[in-house]
């Protein structure tokens, strides 16, 4: 399939991730060079239990592709610590920076995602999950497939990622030459909503600032609310 055009993305893009108060950024100060910063993302993952995960999955960033200042950890865990199983657009190889253009489509991506979960666990429900929305905007050109959900429907699959997958692949890990930026399109869990998929730590600017902590609450049938939470703060 020959890949849509590209476009520019100059956006806001919100990233929520399941976090309690407050978040640490470990790296996120630290002034070593590219490769000493490498070496400590590989000690610290010593105490993590997907440190093979980790191992594998740093050497396929180039040096230039390794963040640091204001929120940095948060980018590198997008691509260090993401879902063995891939998402719509990556594989298991490396993760990338998923977010929406706006909180309320990543709010109901990420309900759709933790309900799913949920419900292939014993016992999932009642249950609740505690979310903090990151922040940060990018500038950069993007594959676009924003309303070709009838010319691309096969990217667009609800639940079933393989053709989304394999187009994904193709544009990060192309036979020769470089790979693409990511891909910008329409959110499948909110109408009207835009999703984000950036495969370049360096393309997230900093600094990463966090906003609004969020909880999910399902109770025993599954059904879900969402709470944001007020006066969160350190205990």
């Amino acid at each position: 399939m020959t890949a849509p055009a590209r476009a520019p993305v100059r956006e806001t893009t919100h990233r929520l991730i399941a976090s309690r108060y407050p978040p640490v950024g470990v790296f996120d100060d630290l002034t070593a060079d590219k490769e000493e910063l490498a070496m400590a993302y590989l000690l610290e993952s010593v105490t993590n239990d997907r440190v093979a995960i980790l191992a594998r999955r740093l050497p396929l960033l180039p040096e230039s592709e390794i963040v640091q200042g204001v929120g940095a950890s948060m980018i590198m865990a997008a691509f260090l610590h993401a879902d063995e199983i891939g998402g719509r657009f990556t594989d298991g190889r490396l993760g990338a920076w998923y977010a929406a253009l706006e909180v309320e489509t990543a709010i109901a991506e990420t309900v759709h995602h933790s309900t799913r979960r949920l419900r292939l666990s014993d016992g999932g429900f009642p249950s609740n999950i505690q979310m903090r929305q990151l922040v940060a905007n990018i500038d950069c050109s993007l594959i676009d497939i924003r309303g070709q959900q009838e010319a691309h429907a096969e990217l667009y699959e609800a639940d079933d990622y393989s053709k989304s997958r394999a187009f994904g692949i193709g544009l990060r890990w192309p036979p020769s030459g470089s790979g693409e930026n990511g891909v910008v399109y329409d959110s499948v869990r909110r109408a009207g909503g835009t999703n984000v998929c950036v495969y370049r730590p360096s393309l997230i600017q900093l600094p990463v600032t966090q906003a609004d902590h969020y909880e999910y609450r399902w109770d025993a049938s599954g059904a879900v609310t969402v709470l944001k939470l007020s006066n969160v703060g350190a205990s």
